[in-house]
């Protein structure tokens, strides 16, 4: 089999690239896509704004920023010469996104909520709303890139790391397919966040200097503990140490993730070591938060995972034996590791050096190179380490 790949920038320019065609941008009020919708139109696209609207449950909250966003959609719209309207997806994501997020934590896990949303709602429902609107294709801010390959079958589309990599969003859109990345464009992939504020305060974008968002879309930058229990009932238990000791007492095992250190309520409570108190198991059976002391304690390393509902962005995993790197949380750096035990939706990752609060609900995100494969739902962490690292 022959097949040549194009770069990522021809891969950016070559779908659909000339005057007249249209093109949906997703304009959250950021500089990221605004500078996407302005860089499309230097290239001839007709572009056309579209701001989602995804929660509704407190918009008058001090945490909740939608009408400030909005407001800031529009004001760049307005200067980029382009149309946009407000879209109300709330609906689509309480349904597909929110209801999955309340059932993980209520089963102890750890959800990304991000991940869900980009496949479920910002390239899907939004996908499918484009398209009603005439577009051949919608764009975004995300910092990653598309790369089509050709090959003797057809086309095929890859995923590739945004060239910024202290930006780069791939982790977060792993579980987008064929179908979603041919008619997906992202213009500032092969940006550098500097560059695009450059761009930004050159074309007199009023959001130029913007902030960018943190949390979890729905949550904003309010408590987490606080909104989660307006959902989730409390139900109070013993915190142990790892020699059994009752130590304290939680407020529920859905608010808290292995690897946590602030919020147990145990900070002045010194033992052993005398090192910090880390989340290291959840018992659901027996409503027991487990805690140990030190950022290395071997019950916090793992060498292996178990994945399940496992997505390929090429339509079918990768060889066992093909050299591969993994990422088992967004800010995460790579770890090399080996593919095993793949079957039906599931599949196993083993590491040539311990992983840290491998935790599940969160994604296991797969890499060759530059490219990213796929990955799946972490279930369990399958082997700890048995001697802390020096």
């Amino acid at each position: 089999m022959s097949e040549t790949a194009t770069s990522p920038v021809e891969a950016a320019g070559a779908l659909r690239d000339g005057a007249g065609q249209r093109v949906v941008v997703g304009l959250s009020g950021g500089v990221d896509s605004s500078v996407a919708a302005w860089l499309l139109k230097q290239r001839g696209f007709e572009v056309v704004g579209l701001f989602m609207k995804n929660w509704e449950d407190d918009d008058d909250d001090e945490y909740c920023s939608t009408r400030q966003d909005w407001i800031d959609a529009a004001s760049a719209a307005d200067v980029l010469g382009i149309d946009v309207e407000a879209v109300n997806f709330s609906a689509e994501y309480r349904d597909r996104v929110f209801a999955e997020f309340l059932r993980e934590y209520a089963a102890g896990r750890t959800p990304n909520p991000d991940v869900l949303c980009n496949a479920e709602i910002k390239f899907r429902a939004f996908l499918d709303h484009a398209i009603a609107l005439g577009a051949g294709c919608i764009a975004t801010g995300h910092y990653a890139q598309v790369r089509s390959v050709s090959e003797e079958a057809g086309t095929r589309f890859e995923l590739l790391r945004g060239a910024d990599p202290g930006k780069d969003q791939s982790y977060f859109l792993h579980r987008l397919d064929q179908q979603q990345l041919a008619r997906t464009l992202f213009p500032v992939g092969h940006l550098h966040k500097r560059q695009v504020r450059e761009i930004a305060q050159r074309i007199g974008l009023p959001n130029a200097a913007k902030r960018d968002s943190t949390g979890i879309c729905f949550i904003g930058e309010r408590p987490f503990r606080e909104f989660l229990s307006r959902y989730l009932p409390t139900r109070p238990g013993p915190i142990e140490d790892d020699g059994g000791a009752v130590i304290g007492e939680h407020l529920g095992l859905a608010f808290y993730t292995l690897g946590q250190r602030k919020g147990l309520g145990i900070g002045g409570r010194r033992s052993g070591s005398g090192e910090p108190w880390f989340v290291a198991r959840k018992d659901l059976a027996r409503n027991v938060l487990v805690v140990v002391q030190g950022h290395d304690h071997p019950w916090l390393l793992a060498r292996a995972l178990a994945a399940e509902d496992a997505h390929w962005i090429a339509g079918a995993p990768p060889p066992d034996d093909d050299r591969l790197t993994a990422r088992t949380r967004y800010r995460q750096a790579d770890a090399p590791c080996a593919l095993r035990g793949v079957s039906g939706r599931g599949f196993e990752l083993h590491f040539e050096t311990p992983q840290w609060a491998v935790t599940p609900g969160q994604s296991a995100v797969l890499y060759r190179g530059e490219v990213c494969l796929g990955g799946g739902v972490i279930a369990a962490s399958l082997v700890h380490a048995t001697v802390v690292p020096a």
